[in-house]
């Protein structure tokens, strides 16, 4: 077995395995992070609107001096995009940002839309209740008009991010181009095989994000876990290795994040696991999702039940009206 370099995607683009993650990189961080990642030798960068710092990932994009042909760049629609007068309007941003032509990968970044704020305002709330302001926008009419844009050259495939099975058989259902990936949150801790399976079947690419864990909510990391360190150690490894390796292994593609230029070198470094260590990988699920935005008041995994999300978004929301009161 050799280590896998790319994917084909249903669309039939290449994609490669390992990508950059842009998710927490602090702008000031992310140009030369991109930049340093393009020249070791990166040729995926994950990048999305709402994590506010795609002109420096243009702008390290530009500064590597890769040919753009070279790179394969993912982007995000946001929430509150997703009325179809709003889904040109912004791509368009995105690719200025970004300093592009077109995009390798367009995703629609959540099953949830926010009703459009102010420019530049990524999460709408009431004024008096501090309630996240849903909108009721079809997926399918925001998917229509990412097709359009396939069809006029800015994008050349389509996807999206934290689907679950029914959401995305009702799109597949609906569609004309197929979703080419569904972009979920992927690690030893929360492996999804249903999904996986699902994906495989109807040849969607799963790729992973947070495939080490993160700190957003002080969950431990599996990045950290013993066994995951004990086997780095033993095939003279990084842990983050083992992840990213183990992660391509099971036929998914993978963005970790980091802005350090020797972590950015090791996590590209991917190599074929033993079957044994592998497999106690894969013992180390727990269902543990470490990012669920409860907070939006939409039960977006299927997972809790409507009824209790939306009160636990109601509690939120009451507590940060008292909190700016106090």
């Amino acid at each position: 077995m050799t280590f896998t370099q790319n994917f084909t995607l249903n669309s039939d683009y290449k994609i490669p395995s390992i990508g950059l993650g842009t998710w927490l990189s602090k702008p000031n961080e992310v140009e030369n992070a991109v930049k340093a990642a393009l020249e070791i030798g990166y040729r995926h960068i994950d990048a999305a609107a709402c994590y506010q710092n795609e002109p420096e990932v243009g702008r390290g994009i530009k500064a590597s001096k890769v040919p753009r042909e070279d790179i394969f760049v993912t982007s995000k629609l946001w929430n509150t995009a997703h009325r179809p007068s709003s889904v040109r309007e912004a791509l368009e941003q995105t690719l200025s940002d970004l300093q592009l032509d077109y995009l390798d990968l367009y995703l629609i970044h959540w099953p949830v839309a926010f009703v459009p704020g102010a420019k530049g305002d990524l999460f709408p709330k009431d004024p008096v209740t501090d309630e996240f302001l849903l909108d009721d926008t079809p997926i399918i009419d925001t998917w229509r008009e990412m097709e359009a844009l396939v069809a006029e050259g800015k994008i050349k495939s389509i996807g999206v991010s934290n689907f679950t099975i029914e959401r995305l058989q009702k799109l597949l259902d609906e569609s004309k181009i197929p979703p080419a990936v569904n972009q979920i949150e992927a690690h030893p801790y929360l492996q999804q095989p249903k999904l996986l399976e699902f994906c495989r079947q109807k040849n969607i690419l799963i790729t992973g994000y947070s495939p080490l864990g993160n700190n957003i909510y002080n969950i431990p990391r599996v990045v950290d876990d013993p066994l995951v360190v004990n086997i780095a150690k033993k095939l003279n490894k990084e842990p983050a290795q083992v992840l990213v390796s183990w992660a391509v292994q099971r036929g998914t593609a993978v963005v970790p994040k980091s802005v350090t230029p020797s972590r950015i070198k090791s996590n590209l470094e991917g190599f074929v696991l033993s079957d044994e260590d592998f497999d106690s990988i894969c013992s180390l699920e727990k269902h543990q999702r470490m990012n669920f935005p409860i907070r939006w008041g939409i039960d977006v995994f299927g997972e809790v039940g409507q009824e209790a999300v939306t009160k636990e978004a109601q509690r939120q929301a009451a507590e940060r009206v008292a909190a700016r009161q106090n």
